[in-house]
């Protein structure tokens, strides 16, 4: 692994002395020493919801409007309005029980799956209406992969793990695109020259970290528009968490990803717009470096300071 190299302090004005003091002391930093180039930046726009930063972007992947999620009479997410970027990284921050997670799950509905779930206002995939009566769930769920917090390999081989999507969707036509799909989906995971030689291996015989990249090719191999990561490093070492960093790095030119994490560090490391959740409600999201260097709200910088969370 290469020497991490400090990356440059951010330079925008305002924001306290201690949100930048962690932000160029190395929240910004890739483990593998790589810097990310920072994204634009748009002027701040207010929302319904009200929240501080930047809730639109150009061409958008995902618009929520006014979304709220109920569990019984629980109200779990409270008006969230955002815009998801193509081919962008966005990092859901927040404290336990603050929504993030709930967040996540709307993009693929998988709050459906829940009893005595409810979900308000709206999300569009692409213009389309993901509640709309014609969306076909499985499609959908098809088009907007997810990576949960452990890996859940199924108890089949390695190749098996990897074919099963595009076999119950019928996307290869011979054994040989079959082929094809599984390794180019291993390799785009960062996992073929590990398990190339024992494709027939039980998948639940990989390390945690190999799981993990193991169920991102399956996510991959259904050929998905979005991958959803609910915090895909939390059971995983330093060096585990470096390669599926790296990963998101590369997948994201070809892909949108949101990530839920814990780790500011890692947010700071792997996303260019960040999300920060408090109680249900969406405090502020905007451009990573602007969020961590300057924050709008002071719930904002009070948890990324460290003064609570």
């Amino acid at each position: 692994m290469h020497e991490p190299r400090r990356a440059e302090a951010h330079e925008a004005g305002g924001g306290s002395d201690e949100s930048r003091r962690l932000l160029e002391a190395g929240l910004n930093l890739k483990p593998s020493g790589r810097v990310h180039a920072p994204s634009s930046t748009a002027p701040p726009e207010s929302a319904s919801s009200g929240a501080a930063g930047e809730i639109t972007v150009a061409d958008p992947v995902f618009s929520c409007r006014d979304l709220s999620v109920f569990y019984g009479d629980k109200r779990a997410l409270k008006n969230i309005s955002v815009d998801i970027g193509r081919r962008q990284v966005l990092a859901a921050i927040g404290p336990s029980g603050c929504g993030k997670s709930t967040f996540v799950r709307c993009l693929n509905r998988m709050n459906d799956t829940i009893p005595g779930a409810r979900v308000t206002g709206t999300i569009t995939l692409d213009g389309q209406d993901i509640h709309d009566a014609a969306s076909d769930v499985v499609r959908l769920r098809a088009r907007v992969g997810m990576v949960f917090q452990k890996p859940n390999p199924f108890p089949k081989s390695i190749y098996d793990n990897v074919a099963y999507g595009p076999r119950i969707h019928g996307l290869t036509r011979s054994r040989a695109d079959l082929d094809e799909v599984v390794c180019t989906s291993l390799q785009r995971a960062g996992l073929w020259s590990e398990v190339k030689d024992r494709l027939k291996a039980l998948a639940t015989g990989l390390s945690g970290g190999q799981q993990q990249r193991l169920c991102i090719a399956r996510t991959l191999a259904v050929q998905p528009e979005v991958i959803l990561m609910d915090e895909p490093c939390s059971a995983l070492d330093p060096i585990a968490t470096a390669h599926v960093e790296d990963l998101i790095d590369e997948l994201r030119e070809s892909y949108t990803i949101v990530i839920v994490t814990h780790s500011m560090q890692q947010a700071a490391r792997v996303s260019q717009r960040t999300a920060y959740f408090h109680l249900g409600e969406l405090i502020e999201v905007g451009a990573t470096e602007q969020v961590f260097g300057n924050p709008q709200r002071k719930l904002t910088e009070d948890y990324i300071t460290g003064r609570f969370g």
